[in-house]
Order: C-alpha cells, then sequence, then structure tokens
C-alpha cells in the first residue's frame, strides 16, 4: 500500500479531510479502528448551527465562520440537513430581554444568510394555537433559525464519496505504528484489522485525526515529540418519547448558565441534551450518567407544563469532545474551535494533528488543514464548497421529491419512504424501486444492502445506531434477522 496521504480517524474530521484531499488529487487512506463516526462524531446535540452561546464569549470569527458554513453544508447535503425553528422563552430571572435581541441580531447578520428566516419576537399564547408544552408564566421569548443534520450519516457521505474519487477506506482496522522512513521521505506504517492480521504501507505525509485519541496516537503511535494537550469534556444527551406540543425545538437557559436544547427526533421522539463535564476516565468509556440525566430532566421541567422525569427516558448517549486545553475555565467555556500542530517540511515526511472542532466546522477544517501540505504535497485547488454529498443531488425541494417518491412507490408506507429520502436522499428511489423483502418494522433488504455495499456497515448496530436510527424502533424479531443479515 503506497499513499499520499495517511488520515488516522473516520469520524467528522477525519472524513472530511480524506475526502477533501482525494478530490484534490492526492491518493488517500482513511483509517478507523472502529466504526466510522462511532465516537463523538455520532453522540451530538444533531445541529449544523452558529454556536449563538458563543457569542458571550466573544468568539465572533467562531460564529461567523460556522454561520457561513451552516449555508454551503445546507446545499450540499439536503437530505441529512434541513432548517430548523428554536424557540428561547424568557423570563424577568435570565440574561436581559434587550441581551438576547442584540445576540439574535448578530446571529441573523454576521454572515450572508440566504436560505433560513431570520429572528424574532414571540408571544407563546399566539405562537401556539393548538398545544403549548410551556408552564403559563413563560409567556414571551423568541424564535430563530439553524439545521439539524444526521451527524453520523454525514461522516458516512463523506467516506462514500472519499472512495467514489477514488480513495481507500478501512474500518475497524488499527493504525499501530506510523514511523518516518530512515531518510525522513515518508512513513512507514502498520495496520491491524479485526481479524488480527497485520497489513503494511508508506504514506508521503499522514494526519492523526483521531479526536479524543489524538494525544495518545500523537505518544503511542507517531512518537511526536511534543503530544498535543486535550481536555476531555463529557457531553451527554437523553431521548424520551415525543412530548406533547414541541414540534419545534427550544433553547432553555438554565439556572446555572447554561443552555440546554430541546429537539424533536426521529418523528415519535424529543431529544435532551447536553452536559458539559469534565471526563477523567478513558474516551471509549463514555456513558450518560444518572446525575447528568437528572440534571437534563430537572432543567427542561422548569419550562414544561408536564415535568419530566428519569423513569420516561427510552436511551441515553454520550460523547466526548476533544477540546483544547485552557487552564482554569469551566467546562461550558472552554473554546470549541479547533487548531493544528505540524512537524516535517519538504524535506521531512510532515504529519498534522488536528485538536478540536465541530460538526459544523469540518468542511472549512478540512480545508485548513491541507492548507499545512502547500509547496509539500502536489494538490490542486479546494473544491468542497460546491460540491454535493451522496444523495444531495435531489435538491432542496424536499416536499417536491417526497411526492415523485411517492408516486414511483405506491405500495410503499409512507414513513418508510419519508425515512429513505431523509436518510439517503436520492437513492431512496432506487431502493423503493427494488425494495426486496421487508425483514419487519419499515426494514427492508434494500436498505441494508446500501448501508453494507456503500456506506461501510459491517454489523447490525452501524445500521441500527448510526446509519439509522432504528434501533429505537425495531422488534427483538427484526433485530435478529438484521443481525442475521450482518453475519
Amino acid at each position: 500500500m503506497d499513499y499520499d496521504l495517511l488520515v488516522i480517524g473516520g469520524g467528522v474530521n477525519g472524513a472530511a479531510i480524506a475526502r477533501d484531499a482525494q478530490g484534490r488529487g492526492l491518493e488517500t487512506l482513511l483509517v478507523e479502528k472502529n466504526d466510522l463516526a462511532s465516537g463523538t462524531s455520532s453522540a451530538s446535540t444533531k445541529l449544523i448551527h452558529g454556536g449563538l452561546r458563543y457569542l458571550e464569549t466573544y468568539e465572533f470569527r467562531l460564529v461567523r465562520a460556522a454561520l457561513k458554513e451552516r449555508e454551503i453544508l445546507m446545499s450540499s447535503a439536503p437530505h441529512i440537513i434541513w432548517p430548523m425553528r428554536f424557540y428561547l422563552p424568557h423570563s424577568a430571572e435570565q440574561r436581559p430581554r434587550w441581551m438576547i435581541r442584540a445576540g439574535l441580531f448578530l446571529y441573523d447578520n454576521l454572515a450572508r444568510r440566504e436560505l433560513l428566516p431570520g429572528s424574532r419576537g414571540v408571544r407563546f399564547s399566539k405562537e401556539f394555537t393548538s398545544i403549548n408544552p410551556l408552564k403559563s408564566n413563560y409567556r414571551n421569548g423568541f424564535v430563530y433559525s439553524d439545521c439539524w443534520v444526521q451527524d453520523a450519516r454525514l461522516v458516512a457521505l463523506m467516506a462514500q464519496d472519499l472512495v467514489a474519487r477514488g480513495g481507500r477506506v478501512l474500518t475497524r482496522t488499527e493504525v499501530t505504528s506510523a514511523r518516518r522512513s530512515k531518510n525522513e521521505t515518508h512513513w512507514n506504517f502498520t495496520l491491524r484489522d479485526e481479524n488480527g492480521d497485520l497489513l503494511h504501507g508508506q504514506a508521503k505525509a499522514v494526519v492523526n485525526a483521531a479526536g479524543p485519541w489524538a494525544d495518545k496516537v500523537d505518544s503511542n503511535v507517531v512518537a511526536k515529540n511534543r503530544p498535543g494537550q486535550l481536555r476531555h469534556v463529557r457531553g451527554s444527551h437523553i431521548i424520551v418519547p415525543k412530548i406533547e406540543g414541541v414540534e419545534h425545538s427550544f433553547l432553555l437557559q438554565n439556572t446555572d448558565g447554561r443552555v440546554i436544547f430541546m429537539i424533536p427526533y426521529e418523528e415519535d421522539f424529543t431529544l435532551i441534551g447536553t452536559t458539559d463535564v469534565n471526563h477523567e476516565g478513558e474516551p471509549d468509556q463514555v456513558r450518560c450518567s444518572d446525575d447528568e440525566a437528572a440534571y437534563l430532566c430537572q432543567a427542561v421541567s422548569r419550562y414544561l407544563e408536564s415535568p419530566l422525569s428519569t423513569d420516561q427516558i427510552v436511551w441515553r448517549y454520550s460523547g466526548v469532545r476533544p477540546l483544547l486545553f485552557e487552564e482554569g475555565k469551566a467546562a461550558s467555556k472552554v473554546s470549541r474551535d479547533y487548531s493544528f500542530s505540524m512537524e516535517g517540511s519538504i524535506e521531512k515526511a510532515p504529519l498534522l494533528s488536528v485538536y478540536g472542532g465541530k460538526l459544523t466546522a469540518a468542511r472549512e477544517l478540512a480545508e485548513d488543514a491541507l492548507k499545512h501540505f502547500e509547496g509539500i504535497l502536489t494538490m490542486s485547488e479546494p473544491w468542497t464548497a460546491s460540491s454535493v454529498l451522496p444523495g444531495g443531488d435531489m435538491g432542496l425541494d424536499f416536499d417536491a421529491r417526497m411526492k415523485e417518491l411517492r408516486e414511483a412507490a405506491p405500495d410503499l408506507e409512507q414513513k418508510v419512504l419519508f425515512r429513505w429520502l431523509r436518510n439517503y436522499g436520492s437513492y431512496a428511489f432506487g431502493m423503493a424501486e427494488s425494495p426486496g423483502p421487508c425483514l419487519g418494522d419499515g426494514v427492508y433488504e434494500a436498505e441494508l444492502k446500501h448501508v453494507k455495499t456503500n456506506e461501510f456497515a459491517k454489523r447490525a448496530n452501524d445500521y441500527l445506531w448510526r446509519r439509522s436510527k432504528m434501533g429505537l424502533r425495531v422488534s427483538p424479531e427484526t433485530l435478529l434477522k438484521i443481525e442475521e443479515y450482518f453475519g
């Protein structure tokens, strides 16, 4: 195996960098020790957003860049990224009304906005004409726009596009060692696959995009002289049955100064998160604690007419954010921006380590990462800002495509077609044309074949919790059939 670029880490940053590099003419290998997006990139709040709360810490550059990316990403993946309105209830003990209004004005205008409506003040008695989920003392507030994203699917689509452009993806394969050659012209690396077999190869350059494991890759895999210093912060979420009246999203200010999102999730559920807790253990050993679950229930119950209890939780998940180390700062105040550490040159095979970042910034981060190789590797110009991810050629008019899909497959349930179009975009038409046998609960063989053939799903859980969220729905009988399909 001989490559221009080896990228370690199959999260959103690694997939974005590898895809961009391959599209610029670099022979690229992306290696992930587990499944794609199996760490932080599938444990997010599922938002493509500018980060309204970052305005309070004066991170205007970060917010402006994210708002610009929000527009780009909506056009590149309209099947998995779509607009969402967020309600922000207000009461006297919270941030002053003028401060929120000023922040929303900045949020609307820091970057050019073409696809989303702006913010406005609301009176909830007029806004919610049927069911108002809020307590009666929350009479006024604001509404603004951001975007929802299928986070793990974003990573899978980037990897799919990488392969379509001639690159290679190896999942459940670990990079055990990467060392510069004696003359320092390239890297020699060793991989171990899930069967324990060793593979060897060479690369002109290496990118460490291992997320929460980036510092360990620095130390143990590439033997970097000065490994990165990361602060691991755990963000946890809970899923409950759909809260009556939560048809749009809510941004709720908590008494500790943090904000909590309450978001419609997978048609029948509500997602609530997130926490910011220092994580001392291994990134692999991360779970939503009982204290965090209770904290989230208590935070939203301050607002809800019908309080929420931990007994209502149907699923919980947690991820580790690999944030830059900043002495003395609370976890919620540490910057979500990213940084790089570069070693090497034309004479010495380069290594780029990536620290921090978030879903919204991944495409921009990839462009910035590859700037470090200019003059070292021969590349073409940046291209991803005007590109479309697999399935995204369906266009921005989802309702029109849904109508076409229903007409093309009148015998399939509408909720199945809706889910397919939301997850797979234009690929849904081929799946609907030849769905194959139904395994139960709206799971058809065509969908499983697609994620296995095109999206690197090797096991049932890859499909159930990352390529889809059908793990919330399938019966034990259907689960057994899915497991049998993946062997």
